[in-house]
Parts: C-alpha cells; sequence; structure tokens
C-alpha cells in the first residue's frame, strides 16, 4: 500500500504535488489504474485509483473517503526539552509518531541543552513517519516554548511530570486513566529544576516515573508515549 500526503484535498479528484508526483510516478514507477491511499492528516483516509501518471502533475480519481481513520479516544501530547543533538530527537519523533501521538512541544527549562530549535525537519520526520506506519493524522510540531508559559496553558484532564528528583511519585503506566487526553513532561539531561517541578504541581501535574533505569531524553520520550498508548490498548 503506498500512501500519500494531500492536506488540501477536495472533491472526487486530486492532483498530488510535484513532490509526490515525483515519487509516485519516477520513484515507485505506478502507472494509470493503479490503487493508491490519500490522507490529509486531519483522520481522512481516501481510497483511489492513478488517472493520470505524469511526475509533474500525477492525477488520483477518488474511490472512497473514510473519515476518522484510526482515531484513538484521547490526545496524547508530549512536551520535552530538545536534546543537543537534534538527530536524538528527530527519532524520538518518527517512533512517536510511529505509535501514536497528537502533539509535541519543545520545551525551554532552566537545564535546557538547546535553546533554540527549527522545526521544518521535524515536521518531515512526523510526515514521513505518519505514512510509513498507515496512519492518518499528523502530528503537530510546536516551536520551543517557555517552560512556565506552557504548564501555565495546559488543558488536558491528565497532566504528568516525569522528573529524578527525590520525592513520591507514581508510576505513569498505573497513574494514567484511559480514555482521557494527556500530557507529559520530559526534561532534558540535566532533569527540571526543582522550582519547575514544584510550579507543575501548582498547576495539577502529577510526579511520575518511567521506571527504575535512568533513560535519556528521548528514551523517556518514547517510553512515555508507549506506556500511554499501551494503558490505552491502542
Amino acid at each position: 500500500m503506498h500512501i500519500f500526503y494531500t492536506p488540501d484535498i477536495t472533491g472526487d479528484d486530486y492532483t498530488l504535488s510535484a513532490e509526490e508526483s515525483k515519487h509516485c510516478v519516477r520513484v515507485l514507477r505506478m502507472a494509470e489504474g493503479e490503487s493508491v491511499v490519500l490522507v490529509d492528516g486531519h483522520g481522512n483516509r481516501y481510497d483511489g485509483e492513478i488517472d493520470r501518471a505524469e511526475a509533474k502533475g500525477c492525477r488520483v480519481r477518488i474511490l472512497r473517503r473514510t473519515e476518522h481513520y484510526g482515531a484513538r479516544p484521547f490526545r496524547l501530547h508530549l512536551a520535552i526539552a530538545p536534546t543537543k543533538q537534534m538527530e536524538r530527537m528527530e527519532w524520538m519523533v518518527e517512533k512517536c509518531t510511529e505509535m501514536g501521538i497528537d502533539a509535541v512541544t519543545m520545551l525551554a527549562t532552566e537545564h535546557s541543552e538547546r535553546r533554540e530549535v527549527k522545526t521544518e525537519r521535524l515536521d518531515k520526520v512526523a510526515l514521513a513517519a505518519m505514512k510509513q506506519s498507515l496512519k492518518a493524522y499528523l502530528p503537530e510540531v510546536h516551536p520551543m516554548t517557555e517552560f512556565r508559559r506552557f504548564v501555565a496553558s495546559c488543558t488536558e484532564t491528565q497532566r504528568f511530570i516525569a522528573h529524578c528528583r527525590e520525592g513520591e511519585k507514581k508510576r505513569l503506566d498505573e497513574a494514567c486513566r484511559p480514555g482521557e487526553d494527556a500530557v507529559v513532561l520530559i526534561g532534558p539531561e540535566g532533569d527540571f529544576s526543582a522550582e519547575e517541578v514544584a510550579f507543575a504541581e501548582e498547576h495539577g501535574f502529577v510526579p511520575v516515573t518511567l521506571g527504575t533505569s535512568r533513560l535519556r531524553t528521548e528514551t523517556a520520550g518514547i517510553v512515555a508515549c508507549h506506556s500511554i498508548n499501551f494503558m490505552n490498548k491502542v
């Protein structure tokens, strides 16, 4: 099954972008009459067949539309302090997209290793992972946001902060309630400061642990994503 990204699709036919057309016709060598799947990143899946196989503008005839394809009964938002090496963040975004995630926000914390992030590359990684994993929802990748501003603006019913500091913490997989929206905060290699943890708790964030192992930042993000998806049986 070959999936193509069509964010502005309308009507009964659609002409792929120049990039997607080239990939379809020249790389995959697809021809007229072959079946394709289009997704708009908002949960709509379109089954169709190639009507005109041209590398500069491949036209697809839409045969069937499926709304809310692969929809989950909850939203998952991961807010994480980016690592110094962006390749590690790219890997995390790829794997979280494959498992299922709705939004990723880069956090600027007191101990952050990186203060600026260009999200264009992360957007491309998320898009490729969405197509590879046969999903119809494209995660939103938000730019660097100051920690306290992000925490104060959260509206999710379940709010968690994963940290390694002393204090009482619950296991994330035990604290999570299936079927409810959730946001998880993941700190930098130097962890959140005590003041940041206290601020998050004041705003309804529950301190959690991701297990007994000491995890890298990007690994912690993947574990958190997997744990909540697992608890929701998706």
